[in-house]
């Protein structure tokens, strides 16, 4: 209806009048409301102009800008500069691994590469709700405390554990700007960050945007392999390793309790920190066995920089969380906090707060548990049929995806495109590698479709694309 709208006043002098809201509701047989929107995206193209009293008219018309030559930009955006090699420490904002997450599926797409669960797995009621209340509030339009709404940093507390208070805890907007704002606090540019292989993109491309230079460990089944740990820290004298400990993403490996004593440990006598990107907390499934509590919940000495978000579990839009430290290390990270966003908006935070404090907190996770745990076991049994049964090396109990390893003569950069093709949108394995090698593994998402059935039939599509020829 803009459109049309848009090009008969096209052929309109400026100052004109233009039809009534009567008469196009009349034109088009459309609702009033309809025609309201409309207008309304008419006057923010700045083709019309409203004037109480008298009507809508028809504005002057902009004039065109017409692109020049921004081929200068090329040179002076060379990371390789002067400046840029004298540092000896180059920032890359080249992403792509982390902006192929967040790529929308179109109509047609089964997506099982997204990280974020569908709309018909969120608390929507319970989101719209809490947002409703939150805007109610008196402090919704007050500027927050810097490090967070002390009630709101009170629950994370309390939710990550391991005794520690309100000023232990800063909110922040969800787990990847977390991230980042710890790296900037922990490490400078130029150093090495030591990260699981495979890992999470937003991890390589943090890193990469702080001028650190990641460094791959490998993992085994309980995580982190501490051999390799052990001499990369001796080596590289890094400061920070960063891990996910839950489910990990994309492999599903979680760290055993062993193993998460010699990693604080190891750290500690190199004297290096431990990011503790505790991203799958809440994504347990109905069947899984009782977490062990968060690194960070044993660690007096302040090694674990912890990491807890809530998008994942709500809504990707949600983006609340935390990070949680000891130590004189907090007033670091509360400094890069403030320099990174200043605050995190107040409507947002009463948002969130209004959602985990609700009496129906508990039951929508328990609900969303039952609901992963069905479609991982319908996107496991898809996968072994269409895959064969050596496919998964893991089976976790927890988070939104599986591991898939390829056929040995199949590549993953020829599978991707080949099964776009066939309307399935997956991962390749090369987003979690640091160094961009082939995998020869793909990660396959089963909550970003709108149902386990789609998952289902996503997968089992693929099965012809894994013949050899």
């Amino acid at each position: 209806m803009a459109e049309s709208i848009a090009q008969d006043i096209a052929l309109l002098p400026e100052g004109t009048r233009i039809a009534t809201h009567r008469e196009l509701v009349r034109r088009f047989a459309a609702s009033g409301t309809t025609v309201s929107a409309a207008l309304a995206l008419l006057a923010q193209r700045g083709l019309i102009a409203p004037r109480p009293g008298s009507g809508t008219y028809r504005t002057a018309a902009r004039p065109v800008v017409r692109a020049g030559d921004t081929t200068w930009q090329e040179a002076a955006l060379d990371p390789a500069g002067a400046q840029g090699a004298s540092s000896g420490a180059l920032r890359d904002f080249h992403a792509p691994a982390l902006l192929q997450t967040l790529s929308m599926a179109g109509p047609d797409i089964v997506d099982l590469n997204g990280g974020y669960l569908h709309p018909g797995l969120q608390p929507l009621a319970a989101l719209a709700s809490a947002m409703s209340r939150a805007a109610r509030h008196p402090q919704a339009w007050d500027r927050p405390p810097a490090g967070g709404l002390p009630e709101l940093r009170d629950w994370f507390a309390a939710d990550i554990g391991g005794g520690l208070a309100r000023h232990d805890v800063l909110v922040c907007a969800a787990g990847q700007s977390a991230l980042a704002i710890a790296l900037r606090a922990l490490a400078q540019p130029g150093d090495p960050v030591l990260v699981e292989s495979p890992t999470y993109p937003g991890a390589i491309a943090a890193a990469h945007a702080e001028g650190l230079r990641p460094v791959p460990v490998p993992m085994d089944a309980e995580g982190l392999r501490v051999d390799h740990l052990d001499r990369a820290l001796a080596r590289t004298r890094a400061r920070v390793v960063i891990v996910q400990p839950l489910f990990q993403n994309p492999t599903g490996a979680s760290i055993s309790a062993a193993r998460r004593d010699e990693i604080r440990a190891l750290a500690r006598r190199h004297a290096a920190f431990v990011i503790e990107d505790d991203f799958a907390r809440h994504m347990a499934h109905a069947d899984a066995s009782i977490a062990p509590p968060p690194m960070v919940a044993d660690d007096p000495d302040g090694t674990v920089v912890h990491i807890r978000s809530l998008t994942k579990v709500t809504s990707p839009n949600l983006r609340v969380g935390a990070i949680a430290a000891r130590g004189p290390v907090l007033a670091r990270l509360r400094s890069a906090h403030v320099i990174d966003m200043l605050i995190v908006p107040a409507p947002l935070q009463l948002t969130a707060l209004e959602v985990v404090t609700a009496p129906g907190w508990r039951r929508e996770r328990k609900a969303l548990s039952v609901a992963l745990t069905h479609r991982r076991e319908v996107a496991t049994e898809a996968v072994l049929t269409a895959f064969g049964d050596h496919a998964l090396a893991l089976r976790p109990r927890g988070g939104y995806h599986l591991w898939v390893s390829l056929p040995a003569h199949l590549d993953e950069h020829q599978l991707i495109p080949a099964a776009l093709a066939k309307g399935v949108a997956i991962t390749p394995g090369t987003n979690f590698s640091v160094t961009a090698n082939s995998l020869r593994h793909v990660r396959l998402s089963y909550v970003a479709a709108p149902s386990a059935s789609d998952v289902d039939d996503a997968i089992r599509r693929l099965a012809p694309l894994l013949i050899e020829p």
